[in-house]
Formats: structure tokens, sequence, C-alpha cells
């Protein structure tokens, strides 16, 4: 009986400690920290921010808006602590933290995002706004005397060297699927590690080497100094390719729409305080890039220069909120990410259309819908303004490309060759210039690529039989070339871009009954 006695004694012993233990370890983790927060919450004050944004981003200096302290300061005078979270543009990282909620809002260029989005299986994120797009910060260069057009390219020795995953990728990708270029093999890129990277490739290459070069500010212009260096293309020579835009996370923007809202009005604001002061976005660069990146004044002024930064009368256009010029250069956002998808799909970044068709899924117009509405002005800062808000018309202009002018017949002849466009062969009736159904769907679509190339100047060639009546023949050449030439006026092509002439015959067979489209620029 004592001995069971004893043991009840040491197995309530050894309850009482372990309760005993449990109370403490509850007390150290739980109970004191409770009190000393309840402490801290009665001596401390309350936060001057309301709210709390991430956004992840990188170091490109089109975002440099984003990284200025008058965004900042602007927010914080809102109530909104912003946090730009640099993730050194691994856009795979970037999307996952979107998708895990760690970030609310982040940067990516359109064909990033698709991609990114596509790896991971599904779009956790919205297009809210168009940042920028390049023009002319990336470039495609060479040895002329090896390739001295982008059709030089057309052979299986070909390469072109570019950092994977960056835009000046995605420019080699763009030119690749609107270019003629049967013979580049199907593995026809070498890979570098950035553009500096890039650079050193090309002044230490065998200039004779059927190689290109995709790389970006300031590496273009070093590498241009070389001797026999040549510009192929830069981003200016194309649009709706390479655009920046915002981005936020579909639950948050369903939660915090006006959050999202004030973010995207104060970034406008501070872009547009920046544009309107004499080399304010020279000096917020110069700024942004401090450190060991450090710009000379030249180096931003050519970084500038190769960004066209968007507005928000831009952005109501793009997202179709105010009617468009017909003749305008800029195209809608549904258009643009319908485009990228298909270079994509061509180059063999993706297999399919990874959202089914449903391009609007991709973005958002409510925030954008609603400022025009409310009359939003980037230039009135708290009234400071007088005269702008609902109802004002001095809101900023879009940018427009200088139209190309007519050219005289000498000067088409001595129009330097860019490449040759890929599209399907032009099908006419037998021994006629009558188009048929299929091939006229095939111009239409081609007429609406060439906006994405306004710099450029088209002939279409018509070409001939060898074999038979040489006269009938160019003379059905030159009908097939002017009927192909007047349906892409017909579809909107500006007629002073466009030339049909008929080539000397120099094939012997049926194929050479076609027409071919060759894009042409004047000589420097």
């Amino acid at each position: 009986m004592a001995e069971r006695s004893g043991k009840g004694i040491i197995l309530a012993a050894i309850v009482w400690i372990i309760i005993i233990g449990i109370l403490a370890v509850a007390a150290k983790f739980f109970i004191l920290p409770h009190f000393k927060k309840e402490l801290e919450d009665q001596t401390g004050s309350e936060s001057i921010y309301r709210h709390e944004v991430v956004l992840a981003a990188d170091s490109f200096s089109g975002y440099s808006v984003f990284r200025s302290p008058v965004f900042k300061n602007d927010l914080k005078k809102q109530g909104i602590k912003l946090i730009v979270q640099d993730d050194g543009a691994d856009y795979e990282a970037r999307i996952r933290d979107l998708d895990r909620g760690q970030v609310q809002m982040a940067v990516f260029t359109i064909d990033s995002l698709v991609t990114s989005s596509e790896k991971l299986g599904r779009f956790p994120a919205t297009i809210v706004m168009v940042i920028d797009e390049t023009s002319g910060a990336d470039a495609m260069i060479s040895y002329k005397s090896a390739v001295a057009s982008i059709q030089d390219l057309d052979s299986p020795d070909a390469r072109i060297v570019l950092t994977p995953k960056s835009p000046s990728e995605f420019l080699a990708r763009t030119v690749i699927a609107h270019f003629n270029l049967p013979g580049l093999p199907e593995k026809w890129w070498i890979d570098a590690n950035g553009a500096e990277d890039v650079y050193r490739q090309f002044i230490s290459a065998d200039r004779n080497a059927l190689r290109a070069y995709t790389l970006w500010e300031p590496f273009v212009s070093r590498a241009l100094q070389e001797p026999d260096a040549h510009l192929l293309l830069d981003s200016s020579k194309l649009k709706g390719y390479i655009v920046d835009v915002l981005v936020a996370e579909r639950s948050f923007l369903k939660d915090h729409p006006d959050l999202v809202k004030t973010v995207v009005e104060s970034y406008f604001r501070s872009a547009y305080s920046y544009s309107k002061k004499t080399d304010g976005m020279v000096t917020l660069v110069m700024e942004d890039a401090a450190g060991s990146d450090a710009l000379t004044q030249d180096q931003a002024e050519k970084l500038v220069t190769g960004i066209e930064w968007k507005n928000t009368m831009e952005n109501y256009l793009y997202f179709n909120l105010q009617p468009m010029d017909a003749k305008a250069d800029q195209q809608y956002i549904e258009d643009i990410v319908e485009n990228i998808i298909e270079v994509l799909i061509k180059t063999g970044a993706m297999d399919n259309d990874p959202l089914g068709g449903k391009t609007s899924n991709l973005y958002y117009d409510r925030i954008l819908r609603d400022m025009l509405a409310n009359g939003f002005h980037p230039g009135k800062t708290l009234d400071v303004i007088e005269g702008l808000g609902p109802g004002s018309n001095d809101l900023e202009q879009a940018h427009t490309s200088a139209p190309l002018r007519a050219l005289s017949d000498q000067e088409w002849a001595g129009l330097v060759p860019v490449g040759s466009l890929r599209i399907e062969p032009i099908s006419f009736a037998r021994g006629t210039a009558r188009i048929n159904l299929q091939s006229d769907r095939d111009l239409q679509g081609l007429a609406g690529k060439l906006r994405a190339w306004p710099s450029y100047y088209l002939k279409v060639i018509g070409h001939a039989r060898a074999e038979g009546d040489a006269d009938a023949n160019m003379q059905l050449a030159e009908e097939r070339a002017a009927a192909a030439a007047a349906r892409l006026i017909e579809a909107g092509v500006d007629p002073v871009r466009v030339k049909s002439v008929a080539a000397v015959p120099e094939k012997q067979n049926g194929s050479a009954q076609s027409v071919s489209f060759v894009l042409g620029q004047l000589p420097y």
C-alpha cells in the first residue's frame, strides 16, 4: 500500500512539473510578450501610415519613378508606405511572390508576365497601367561585313547572342517572328550573362561569323564605336512589343481597388512632375543609378531618349477609354498582348496561348476608367494648379511618330533593305492578279503587323516565271504586286510607305509566281 502511495506521489509530482513547465513556456512565449506588446502600444504612437504596399521591380531605368522620392512622398502624404523590392529581374520569383501575396504590385514587360505566369500555371496578377515602351534602349547589332541586314541571318550557321529572359531576348524573338528566316537553325541563340557580357563577346568576335548581338544601353553605344559595327535595328523601329506594365495581385485589387487607384494616380503625378522640368527625367535616371552603376550625363541622356514613358492620355488610349486616331501608331493593350503571345508561340517559347484566347483577362480597365470619369489630371496636386480637374481638356498628349515622307523613284531604288517579311505565300487565280480569299486575309493580317514597324518603307515585289513569254510574265508580276500593295493600302497602310515593283525572273518553278514583302529604310 505504501509502495502504491509513493508511486502516486511521484506520478503527481511529474504531472505538476509538466503543468508548471507548460505554464512557464506559455508565460514566456505568450503571456509576457502580450504584456510587453501592450506596454509598447501604450507607450508608443499611432503610425503615420494606414497601408503598406510592397512593389516588386528591378534596376531598369524605366522604373526609376517608382523609386523616386517624389513618388514615395506623394504616397506618404496619403498614408501609404511603399516598399520597392528589387528581385534582380527574376520574373519567375516575382510572379510566385505575387501568387503567395508576399507582394501586392509589380512591374513586368508584357512578354515576361505571360511567360512567367504560363510557367506558374495561372495568372495571379492583372495589368492596371502601361509604364513605358523602349524606344532604342534595346538593339540588335552586327559587323556589317558579315551581317549587313537581317536577311543575312537566313542561314544554318547564323546565331544571335543574347541575355535569356531579357527584353533584348524578346527583341530577337520579335525579329524572328516577323522576318522570313527559314534557314535559321532551331537553336538560334547563344546565351550571355547581361548586356556587358554580350558587349565583350561582340568586341572579341570573329568579324566574319554570321552573328548578331542583342543588348541594351549604355553598351549599345559602346559597341557601335567599334570599326565595321552596324545597327541592324533597335527598339525605336517597332511598336507594341517591348512594353512595361504595372500589375496588381488580383485578390489585393479586388479588396483594395481604391488603394491601387491611389498608387496609379500618384505615379502619374510623379512622372508628370519630372517630365515638366528641364532634364527632369535625365536627372532622375542619374540619381536613381548613383553608386556602382553611376551614369554620365551623356549616358543618362541616351537612356532617356531610348525610353518612352507613357502618360495618362496614352493609357486611356491603350485601354480603349478614348477614341484613337486611325493613323496612330499606338495599339490597344488587348492587341498588344495577342501579338506578343503570337511571337512567343512562333519562336518556340510557348506551345500555345495560355490565356486560351481570353486576352482581356490579363488587364483591368476600371482603375483608369474611374480616373477618366473623375477628371483626373496629373498636374493637379493638392489643388495647387487652378482650372484642372473634372471637365478639363488640358491633359497630356499622346506621343506620335513623325509620318514617313513620300519618296522619289530614285530614293525608292536606293532604300537599304532591312529584311523580307514572314507571310504565307500569296495565291492568285491562275494567270491573273486576282487574290484568293485566304491570301486576302493574310494581307489584312500583314497590314495590322506593319503598325509594329512604322519607321520602315515596304517594297511589294512581284515575281514571274523565267520560262514562257517574258513580257507577259513581267506584266503579270507587276499586276500581282500592285494588287497586293493596293490591298494593304485598303487595309490601312499609309500609301507613302508602299511601292510595288516586279523582279527580274530568276526561278524556274511555280513558286516564282508569288509576291514578297521587303522592309527598307533610307541610307543613314
